[in-house]
Formats: C-alpha cells, sequence, structure tokens
C-alpha cells in the first residue's frame, strides 16, 4: 500500500488532469450514445455545452443593450432596482428609447399643471393614491372595499413563490397600504402578516378544496370568517401565460406545508384541470359569484386572458339583464407571467394586454356597465407611464408580479419552473431562500410602490388632473407606423373611455371602506 501511495503521490498535478481528460474522453466515445457532439468531439464538446449554458446570463450582462431584453429590459430592471433601494432613479444627457417606435407613448402634459394647496392629500403624503371605485358598490356586498393603493402585488401562490418571498411581499403590501393577491395556491400563515389579501383560486381550488377535489362553499365561509384581512375573492377563469391550461406545480416544489394548505399530497406534480367544476357557463358562472359574495359578503370578481369574445358579450348581456355581476375583472395580458407555461402557449394563446382590455372594455363600454365593475389591469403596467396609459383605457388599478419579484429581489434568471431560482424568490430550497431579509425586503417592495405612485402622481399632476382615474384616451399618444404615424388611444382603439365618478382626495382618504389600514398585526 506505502508503494501505491508513494507512486500516487509522485504524480504530478499535470498528470493528473490529463488522467482526468482521459478518463472522460473515454466515456465520452465509448460509454455514452446520448450525445453526438460529446461523441464525435471529446472534451472539447462539453465546452459548448457550457458555453450554451451560461449563455443567457452572457447576453443579458455583456451583449444585450440597454433596451433590447426582454421580458423586461435592463432600464426597465434598474428602473424598479432603483425605487425599491431609494436610490438615484433619474436619468441624464436625454432618454436613450428611440421616441420614433412603434407603440412608444406619448402623455400630453398641461401647459398650467394641477396645483396642490396646504391641507391637500398629496401634501400631506405625496404617496396617497388609492382607487377610484369601490368594490362591491354597485352590488350592496356587506363589505365593500376601495384599495388603497392603484399599484398592488398579482396573484403568485405560495408554493410557486418561496415563504421567505411571499410574507416579503405580505408586509410590503401592508407598509404601503396595497393588497397582495394569494394567487391560486391557497392562503397560507406568509399571507397573513398585516397586508390586505384578495384570495384567489382557480381550478384547482386549493385552499377551499372538497374531498372530492371540487369547491366547497363551508371551507370558502370558514376561512373569510377566519381571516379578516381577506377584503376581496377573486375566481381565475384563466391567467395570461396560459389561458385555456391548467396550473402545474413541480413535485420538487412541493413541501409538507404546502401540501398542507392545497391539499394535495407529497412528491406529486400538482396539475390543475383546465377548466371549473364548479360552473360550467355564463349563467352558471353568475350564479357562483352571487353564491360567494351572499355568503361571506365580500366582493367577488373575475381574472381572465382575453381571446375570443362571444363568453364576455354574454356575461355583460347576463350582467344588464339580472342587474348582477362581477364587482371587478381583472384582465390579464397574454405578454405574462410568472408561472410555467409550454412557450406554445406562453408566445401565441390570449391578446397582449392593450389589445385585450381594449377589446373587453369597449364591451362594457357600449353596454353602460363600465361604473358597476372595478378593472384591474394585469401585464408589464408597473411602470407610471404603462400605467397612465392603461388608467387612460378605462383601468382602475394595476396588479404587478414580476416587478413586485424583482423589487425583492429577483434577477430575471427565467428558471421558476426549476426550483433553482438564484435569488430564493421562487424556489423552495431552504438554502436558497434563507438569503432573502425579509424586512430589508419588504421596505423594498413598499419603497417601490410608494416611488410607482408617487411618480404617477407627478405625471397626472403634469397633465393638469388630481387623479389618475381623470386621464382620458385623448390624453396619451401613441406611434402607430409609417402610414399613420401616430394617434390617440380613442381613434386607435376606437372607443371613449367612462368618465370615473370623482369628487377629490380628500373624499377618497374619508371613505369608510378604504383599504390599506388592516391593523391586525403592527406594521414591522
Amino acid at each position: 500500500m506505502k508503494e501505491l501511495l508513494d507512486f500516487l503521490s509522485a504524480i504530478p498535478w499535470w498528470g493528473w488532469v490529463l488522467l482526468v481528460l482521459a478518463v472522460v474522453a473515454f466515456r465520452d466515445i465509448f460509454l455514452q450514445r446520448s450525445h453526438t457532439i460529446t461523441h464525435n468531439y471529446p472534451i472539447v464538446g462539453h465546452l459548448r455545452y457550457w458555453l450554451e449554458s451560461i449563455g443567457p446570463e452572457m447576453r443579458q450582462y455583456f451583449v444585450a443593450n440597454n433596451r433590447e431584453e426582454l421580458p423586461f429590459n435592463r432600464i426597465e430592471r434598474s428602473w424598479i432596482y432603483a425605487s425599491a433601494k431609494k436610490e438615484n432613479n433619474y436619468e441624464g444627457f436625454g432618454t436613450d428609447r428611440d421616441i420614433y417606435a412603434h407603440q412608444h407613448i406619448f402623455i400630453k402634459n398641461q401647459m398650467m399643471s394641477f396645483k396642490i394647496d396646504k391641507g391637500h392629500p398629496n401634501h400631506l403624503d405625496k404617496f396617497f393614491l388609492p382607487c377610484a371605485k369601490i368594490m362591491g358598490a354597485y352590488n350592496n356586498r356587506r363589505k365593500p372595499y376601495r384599495p388603497g393603493s392603484v399599484i398592488n402585488v398579482s396573484a403568485m401562490s405560495f408554493g410557486s413563490l418561496s415563504a421567505a418571498a411571499v410574507e416579503a411581499l405580505n408586509i410590503g403590501v401592508h407598509k404601503s397600504d396595497a393588497y397582495h393577491n394569494t394567487g391560486e395556491g391557497g392562503l397560507s400563515p406568509y399571507h397573513n402578516k398585516g397586508g390586505d389579501v384578495i384570495f384567489h383560486f382557480g381550478t384547482g381550488y386549493f385552499g377551499v378544496r372538497s374531498e372530492t377535489g371540487g369547491f366547497s362553499m363551508e371551507k370558502m365561509k370558514k376561512l373569510v370568517d377566519q381571516n379578516p384581512c381577506i377584503k376581496a375573492i377573486e375566481i381565475k377563469l384563466s391567467q395570461g401565460a396560459k389561458p385555456g391550461k391548467g396550473g402545474v406545480l413541480p413535485a420538487a416544489k412541493i413541501s409538507s406545508q404546502i401540501a398542507e394548505i392545497r391539499g394535495v399530497p407529497v412528491g406529486k406534480d400538482v396539475l390543475s384541470p383546465p377548466t371549473h367544476s364548479a360552473f360550467g357557463n355564463v349563467t352558471e358562472l353568475l350564479e357562483f359569484i352571487e353564491a360567494i359574495a351572499e355568503q361571506t359578503g365580500l366582493p367577488v370578481g373575475v381574472k381572465g386572458a382575453i381571446g375570443k369574445l362571444d363568453m364576455w358579450e354574454e356575461l355583460a348581456d347576463r350582467m344588464l339583464s339580472s342587474g348582477k355581476g362581477p364587482d371587478f375583472i381583472t384582465v390579464d395580458g397574454g405578454e405574462g407571467g410568472t408561472g410555467a407555461a409550454p412557450p406554445s402557449f406562453a408566445d401565441h394563446v390570449s391578446l397582449p394586454w392593450v389589445y385585450g382590455f381594449s377589446s373587453l372594455y369597449r364591451i362594457f363600454k357600449t353596454k353602460g356597465l363600465t361604473e358597476r365593475v372595478v378593472f384591474i389591469g394585469s401585464g408589464k403596467l408597473g411602470f407610471p407611464a404603462k400605467a397612465a396609459m392603461a388608467f387612460a383605457m378605462g383601468a382602475d388599478c394595476i396588479n404587478v408580479a414580476r416587478e413586485a419579484m424583482m423589487s425583492i429581489g429577483c434577477i430575471q434568471a427565467q428558471v421558476c419552473h426549476t426550483n433553482r431560482c438564484p435569488s430564493g424568490v421562487a424556489t423552495q430550497s431552504k438554502w436558497l431562500q434563507s438569503g432573502i431579509n425579509v424586512p430589508l425586503k419588504s421596505e423594498r417592495l413598499a419603497q417601490y410602490f410608494k416611488t410607482f405612485r408617487k411618480e404617477l402622481l407627478e405625471i397626472t399632476h403634469a397633465a393638469g388632473y388630481e387623479h389618475p382615474c381623470q386621464f382620458t384616451m385623448d390624453d396619451i399618444q401613441v406611434n402607430i407606423d409609417d402610414d399613420y404615424l401616430h394617434s390617440d388611444l380613442r381613434s386607435t382603439y376606437d372607443y371613449e373611455k367612462s368618465p370615473v365618478p370623482f369628487v377629490s382626495m380628500q373624499d377618497l382618504k374619508d371613505c369608510v371602506y378604504l383599504g390599506g389600514k388592516n391593523v391586525s398585526l403592527a406594521k414591522n
């Protein structure tokens, strides 16, 4: 044995390197047949696969320019990061954006801006910007709700996101008077840290799931009664990333806690059905909405990505004839989202937000239903100029998902579906999510929301208005094409936004249904 050890210790380091390379080459040529490149080019072929694996990072940090990355370019990400950290988010030496590019947004400023007097809510609080409408007011729900912020956290489940990420988001919305949509994974303990909550469920009915996998009204009533943080309920009809396809949570992400909250087994992929079992047509959907609202007293809404309009037309007609209907509608853009989806769905199924929302809103405008409904926009709208456009088109609130993730540390690695998220946001790895400092990240989410509202208010005042709900479609100009260079939104999308009843910011501040003030837990 001593002779063998002496022989091995006498081999120089480069000899060991050559030996390892020889073993790899032998394995490549004689033992594996699945990769042609490494078989034909042993050793060197591995370099090719390694370079391919780091290609996205190389392009993101060294190759792509500031404006060309998708889904969010470097300028957009940097604005979110700087806003969340309360750092300088200004630009110098003018814009580097091609302002003649297709779909570029121009906001028309007023010759004299709206003046904020002493005593005005925004003189006292430059971040104060609640929703101008009240969810459930028209339908006389027992517990109406006015969102305390026009920007809120969109539907992202515990399971898809880590416990630390969900907790940071919930504490952050509490600090910024916003609300937190649970996503379809059920209400977890991490959603109950003081922030207002919109309870969201889809075809899997997680959190309100019966023993047979259907919807349980008893569990819904119990959940609402035991959790006063729940301010409204949202039924997911479809989502931007994969409309018409059920959600997928890989087995690798399912811990015993997630399984308990969702009512599913550990160790198996969770596949939500593509359709609901609680209703099968528009009439049954309306009955379902009214039943939940009656049993819980809360506003009830629906979320959908927009494609064909026939069922939405039928929904509007039924609302007109019955006097009932959803209290809010969340329109998700086909450019979403945080969930894993096949490229064929993510790239091609459902309309982008501007096309989908304009098509849907036009239906409700034509039938005189817009005042009944709070319209929520969701689809890369987490930037003040895009939000101003959304308000001009008829949106009343903005939901953000990926932008909220970035504010708490997401780096757009685009590996959300692998359980290997390097920032700990979209993984169930205890080690990776341990890097999330919840108090710090919650403060950053809150600061991002406050900065967003402050800048949106400044744009609003520059246009001569007090609240973004006052934007009209004539206030926003967009580039069209070379034949018809630019036009206002009214001419582009062929409808006029309905005026939103608005008295003053003070009136919103005095509203007894104003949200964002859930004081069951301390803000820290």
